[in-house]
């Protein structure tokens, strides 16, 4: 029975008072009445546009249909066979501006609610034992893949379903990247990661953690020595950018990479029982405007501050993350400070944070990015009282495996180029994600990772 109520089916969630001071999990899933009700809004249209907006190419209508019948494994197995790590994808991948953007239903009210319906089916599965996989016969043919986060993660799965001898090397000592490291507790549980990630070992993929590559082994021994056929490189983007602005160097200065590791990956949320401290003081300044000053906000925020500021330059209308994470941010009482910029950090006589020096802007003429460009305005100059600043602006890709690989091209901020298959400048090394791009999203990762995995799987027959 077709559902044609305009609006999605509303999101459980924890009540804001109450989850900005836990790190339990915001979101709380559909109940499976509401997914088959959620399900039934899907016009199942021939030409099928939303998975034109997908990076890993999900049949979306198939699944949807499925979740409406009220058939969740069968569903989950649809699901699967393209995309690796769905209850993830259900979680943090940005639909709005990719599947359920181009969804029929858009032009009269709400889109389908894809990506919850795609977390409902991962959890349900999950909860089953997880979903049937096809996996091919060994080939008897060695991948070696660099890095743990989505896009190895995908290019991993992908490989090791078609039969390859995969290995995983992953620098940290627990691997997901950026999906441990870097997104909080209360948006990915770190248990579901290490669940998907027990997955791709399923279908056969070898996993090393603390394999610096670069340092451990350059890519040229684990090729000429470990007798890889392949690398796929998927290290992200682990270095952090700075504002180059005075008081940078004092203490209580974090990158938000630094102050999301502590908290995430070291469980600094869960202090003294993990003996990782993170000091945020009464008031915090983040300063950026995406996904990731969103999640260090909020994450001060529960780590006791009692005022957490969003420092942004341009207006809400310009801010590059996601209109659930601004919504849910600002529902927590995190304060917006916006067209406004930081120009110095003052401190004690302790070298600690005290304050935050800023000026208001407004917006001038549209820069390259298509952005209006944030103009200063003269004698605007303020002061917050801040005993924190965590700078959130961006990453740029680790320079390691760029400086230990002679003939590998990258762009001169660190990206490495490749073709629009993941191929490098040196023969049998692809890569893709954050490495090649900057810091993006974990959904254009995955895309890059099963691009990639492709174009290895047609290397390696040519040869």
């Amino acid at each position: 029975m077709a559902n044609m109520n305009t609006n999605k089916t509303p999101m459980p969630e924890q009540d804001p008072n109450i989850r900005n001071k836990n790190f339990s999990e915001v979101a709380l899933g559909y109940t499976a009445e509401m997914a088959i009700d959620e399900a039934a809004r899907c016009l199942n249209c021939k030409n099928q546009p939303c998975v034109k907006g997908c990076p890993v190419n999900v049949r979306i209508p198939e699944f949807v249909s499925l979740v409406a019948a009220g058939k969740f494994i069968e569903a989950a197995e649809i699901v699967k066979s393209t995309n690796s790590l769905p209850a993830i994808c259900g979680r943090v991948c940005p639909q709005e501006t990719q599947c359920e953007q181009l969804c029929i239903r858009n032009k009269k009210g709400d889109p389908v609610a894809i990506g919850r319906l795609e977390r409902f089916v991962a959890d349900y599965a999950m909860a089953q034992g997880g979903a049937k996989e096809d996996i091919a016969p060994s080939n008897g043919h060695k991948v070696a893949i660099v890095g743990s986060g989505p896009s190895g993660l995908t290019c991993a799965g992908d490989l090791a379903k078609l039969g390859y001898d995969v290995t995983i090397f992953e620098a940290l000592h627990t691997p997901g990247g950026v999906l441990v490291y870097g997104i909080p507790e209360f948006r990915l549980p770190k248990a579901l990661v290490r669940k998907e990630i027990a997955g791709v070992e399923a279908l056969g993929a070898k996993l090393k953690v603390n394999q610096v590559i670069g340092k451990t082994y350059s890519l040229d021994e684990l090729m000429e020595d470990e007798g890889f056929e392949a690398i796929y490189v998927g290290s992200g983007a682990g270095l952090p950018k700075f504002q180059k602005i005075p008081g940078e160097n004092l203490n209580c200065v974090y990158s938000a990479n630094e102050f999301l590791t502590r908290i995430n990956l070291m469980r600094g949320y869960d202090f003294p029982e993990n003996d990782t401290p993170v000091f945020v003081g009464n008031s915090v300044a983040v300063v950026g405007g995406g996904n990731v000053a969103m999640d260090a906000a909020r994450c001060a925020k529960r780590m006791g501050a009692e005022n957490v500021y969003i420092i942004y330059r341009r207006s809400d209308a310009e801010m590059p993350a996601r209109a659930e994470e601004i919504h849910h941010a600002k529902e927590e009482g995190i304060i917006f400070r916006l067209l406004t910029n930081p120009t110095e950090i003052i401190g004690d006589e302790n070298g600690r944070v005290k304050a935050l020096t800023c000026v208001e802007m407004e917006l001038g003429e549209p820069d390259d990015s298509g952005r209006r460009r944030p103009v200063v305005i003269k004698g605007s100059e303020y002061t917050i009282d801040v005993q924190t600043v965590v700078i959130a602006i961006g990453n740029s890709p680790n320079p390691l495996i760029k400086d230990t690989t002679p003939g590998l091209a990258a762009e001169s901020w660190g990206g490495i180029i490749t073709d629009e298959s993941g191929a490098t400048s040196r023969e049998g090394v692809y890569a893709g994600g954050d490495a090649v791009t900057g810091a993006a999203t974990v959904i254009l990762a995955m895309g890059a990772g099963k691009t990639a995995a492709a174009a290895i799987d047609e290397y390696i027959k040519s040869k």
